[in-house]
């Protein structure tokens, strides 16, 4: 399939109408025959507040477009040949995308990899050990572009691929200081990702919908990091739904960042400590054997919507939106070198030249102030020079 640019035009302004989410789009594209009569229908529909819809109007639907032209980004429709494959499957895939740097990377096989955002330097460590041996198996890396486990799968797997979902619209980067990021994966090859208009600064709710898209690019999803109520486990829940493999890294009982991937695997995730955990288990999807078949068959063998009530509820997140600034919104990191130390120890030893490139520290101040931690008895010391912290 290949919009033209009208339809595409059509296809904008019906995602963008108010109350209309995934699966709305579908309902009404099927039950009328497309976009542009739906958009004819739609002012006679009436949603669950009783108002009646209006779609923007082709003018704001054309500023949107030409806002992402000027910043590189294409719009790209469900079912058009740059659209992922694997996102397809999905049961809320959204109708378009905005696509910034190699869609063709979005066709190649991915790993979702995410964590936590007050990551321990430990599980820094294991993050980017992990993303390049997924990228040396060839393997695409998919994240959130969040601080923390996000940010260092993607500097990690820079040179193999990674792409970035972005919660917000292509021009609003979240967290702000991540734009040099953006840059160098675009300049590396890889790809930005976002479902939301140019010009949206991200909420809470639209992280759950952003990992939703993480989970669907891949053939599976690995959690490093996560407490009990972690975003991380919310995309690990919607790979399941998505019929994807989850996966997860074991910690520590005494850190509660661990909380989460431990929960996990007592539920039945993988438990991983290699890259090659990860690719034996997907092995099968790329060989093209039954659980290849099995992805493949989600893209096609999607139920007939046409006489499906037509929903006004855009993507039903609102039992798993997370509190609010806990984990989405997360408080900068500590600027005394004390507490920043702190924040990246955990039980799990870490050496100390590992726990100075983390924290942004001369090797010299981190082993004073490890010294002050010592004394203080909230750190213990390990062989090969590694540190731990006092649980």
């Amino acid at each position: 399939m290949q919009l033209t640019d009208a339809q595409r035009l059509d296809w904008l302004r019906l995602i963008r109408s108010e109350g209309i989410g995934p699966r709305s789009f579908r309902t009404l594209v099927n039950r009328f025959g497309g976009a542009g009569p739906a958009l004819d229908a739609l002012p006679n529909l009436t949603g669950r507040s009783g108002r009646r819809i209006t779609p923007p109007s082709r003018e704001e639907a054309e500023v949107e477009l030409r806002a992402a032209g000027r910043l590189g980004a294409r719009l790209v429709a469900l079912g058009e040949a740059d659209y992922p494959k694997l996102l397809q499957a999905a049961d809320s895939a959204p109708p378009l995308i905005a696509i910034r740097g190699e869609a063709a990377i979005l066709n190649r096989p991915a790993i979702a990899l995410v964590g936590s955002r007050n990551a321990s330097a430990a599980g820094l460590a294991f993050t980017e050990r992990l993303a390049r041996g997924l990228g040396e198996a060839g393997l695409v890396v998919v994240s959130g572009l969040a601080r923390g486990i996000d940010a260092r799968a993607h500097r990690a797997a820079l040179a193999p691929g990674t792409v970035a979902v972005l919660a917000g619209g292509q021009d609003r980067i979240y967290p702000a200081n991540h734009a040099a990021l953006v840059e160098a994966i675009l300049e590396a090859g890889g790809a930005v990702l976002a479902e939301m208009p140019m010009g949206w600064e991200p909420r809470g709710r639209d992280f759950p919908r952003r990992n939703r898209i993480i989970s669907g690019l891949a053939y599976g999803t690995v959690v490093v990091e996560a407490a009990r109520r972690s975003g991380s486990l919310i995309t690990a829940r919607f790979a399941l739904e998505q019929g994807r493999e989850v996966f997860a890294v074991p910690g520590s009982p005494l850190d509660p960042r661990a909380e989460g991937t431990n929960d996990l695997i007592r539920q039945g995730a993988t438990l991983v400590s290699d890259a090659a955990h990860v690719t034996d288990v997907i092995a099968p999807l790329l060989a093209g054997g039954s659980a290849a078949r099995r992805v493949e068959a989600l893209a096609v063998d999607r139920p007939d919507l046409a006489d499906a009530p037509i929903f006004w509820d855009e993507l039903d997140v609102d039992g798993i939106v997370l509190p609010l600034p806990a984990e989405d919104f997360a408080a900068p990191e500590p600027v005394d070198d004390r507490a920043r130390l702190i924040a990246y120890l955990s039980p799990t030893p870490i050496g100390t030249d590992e726990l100075a490139r983390t924290a942004g520290l001369s090797v010299r101040v981190v082993q004073t102030t490890l010294l002050e931690l010592e004394l203080d008895g909230r750190i213990e010391r390990h062989g090969s020079g590694s540190v731990s912290l006092v649980g």
